[in-house]
């Protein structure tokens, strides 16, 4: 492990010596295969002016880490769990999206890289648990540890605070991919009644060249005059049965189909793999394919459920609790957890919050849940004081018991209503002609 502090005005360094090398642009590599790497030289981070922090920096267990801790410190430790990077070796440290306000409030706040990329939210769960640890011993233990995230730091987040009920206080998951496995069977959903709907042959696993040069310009222009405006009736089905399985009928469904179509069509060439977890992960075997809310099926409903290709996961693919593989969200926080997410987001869409409000009402803990909507249609796509009064709330909850008011998400009326997330909305989002300002 190496630990580095910056202290304002007087400069310290202290070196721990461990299983990594020392020299300031040294690499710290975690165990192959593959070979990730922690660029060292990227990880030394300025003080905001005007606020002299104290700032740490190095690699612990393969992971680069940053901790910042104000002269003020109130005892409150906000983890920070990043998103998707991609299957890159480099491994990258953010600073906590919240940093101006947390060390101008006395919080301090650590972020880690993790020792791998890819989607490995177990080891996320484990770099982060064991950075807040290492916390304890570079400067002091919290008196109170909140854990937040993003996108996949979202599912960390979850997972997290489930894992180690005992080491975090409160949780912010925003734009989580709370419902785990189910993001995948989205994507999946998708691109096989689009190929279907167009009456474009496909296999699974698809061969991924093929889709993407030969089937996905087959698609888009069988569904759309110029996709993905324009729509055929079979692309309005598409995009009906979309909103159906991200959310449900709801503000900003169509601005969101326009952002998002094209860029969903590239998970059709994936082949239902994630990492850890050993085979197909993906299922849509009981899937149903509706354009509309009616439980009986059109006869255009019938005709692509017999067509759509059906996909079955491997057993050994079956979701399970614990670390070991992709993890699973299992609804049972025992702290505080204040949810965000935009209603037009389709990389991780909102059905991951109503998937996750499902979870935990089964397991009698909704008493313990707040979930806001934000009408926008990018992901992670909120204002600074959207994610600012979320964490303020979440801290009020904490220490002072007031539980803050959200979103019904589960009610599919209250969702459908064209005034659907506009409480907790800062800013209008500029989606030209389907700018859908609150009033």
């Amino acid at each position: 492990m190496i630990v580095r502090r910056i202290g304002s005005p007087i400069v310290t360094v202290l070196l721990v010596f461990g299983a990594v090398g020392v020299g300031p642009a040294s690499p710290g590599a975690a165990a192959p295969p593959p070979q990730y790497f922690v660029d060292e030289s990227k990880l030394p981070f300025d003080a905001l002016p005007g606020v002299p922090t104290e700032r740490f920096w190095g690699v612990h267990g393969g992971a680069g880490y940053r901790v910042e801790v104000p002269p003020d410190w109130n005892g409150s430790l906000v983890m920070w769990a990043h998103g998707f990077r991609g299957d890159g070796l480099e491994l990258t440290v953010d600073n906590h999206p919240l940093r101006p306000f947390l060390v101008t409030n006395g919080y301090a706040w650590a972020a880690s890289s993790f020792s791998k990329n890819d989607y490995d939210v177990a080891q996320g769960v484990k770099d982060t648990h064991a950075l807040t640890t290492l916390f304890n011993g570079i400067v002091s233990r919290p008196d109170r540890v909140y854990l937040t995230g993003a996108s996949m730091g979202g599912h960390i987040t979850a997972v997290g605070i489930e894992q180690y009920p005992n080491t975090y206080d409160g949780a912010m998951p925003i734009c989580g991919v709370l419902g785990d496995y189910e993001l995948f069977d989205f994507f999946l959903d998708y691109n096989l009644v689009a190929a279907a709907l167009a009456g474009v042959e496909t296999s699974f696993p698809p061969d991924p060249q093929q889709w993407l040069t030969e089937s996905v310009p087959q698609i888009t222009s069988t569904l759309a005059a110029a996709w993905p405006a324009g729509l055929t009736g079979a692309g309005a089905n598409l995009r009906a049965m979309t909103e159906l399985r991200s959310g449900g009928i709801r503000p900003l469904s169509d601005a969101a189909f326009l952002a998002w179509a094209s860029f969903l069509l590239q998970f059709g060439a994936l082949d239902g793999t994630v990492p850890r977890a050993p085979g197909v992960v993906v299922d849509n075997t009981d899937a149903v394919y509706q354009f509309d809310t009616d439980p009986q099926l059109s006869p255009a409903e019938q005709e692509l459920n017999q067509a759509v290709v059906r996909v079955a996961r491997d057993p050994a693919g079956k979701p399970t609790p614990g670390l070991a593989n992709v993890p699973v969200v299992e609804g049972t926080p025992q702290v505080p957890v204040l949810t965000l997410h935009t209603l037009g987001d389709l990389f991780v869409p909102f059905s991951m919050e109503q998937i996750y409000a499902g979870r935990v009402a089964g397991n009698a803990a909704s008493d313990l849940l707040v979930q806001r909507a934000i009408r926008g249609v990018g992901h992670c796509d909120f204002t600074a004081t959207e994610l600012v009064t979320g964490f303020v709330d979440l801290v009020t909850w904490v220490e002072h018991g007031i539980r803050p008011a959200g979103d019904e998400v589960l009610d599919p009326a209250v969702v459908a209503d064209p005034h659907y997330g506009c409480a907790f909305t800062t800013e209008t989002r500029n989606l030209g002609p389907l700018t859908a300002p609150c009033p």
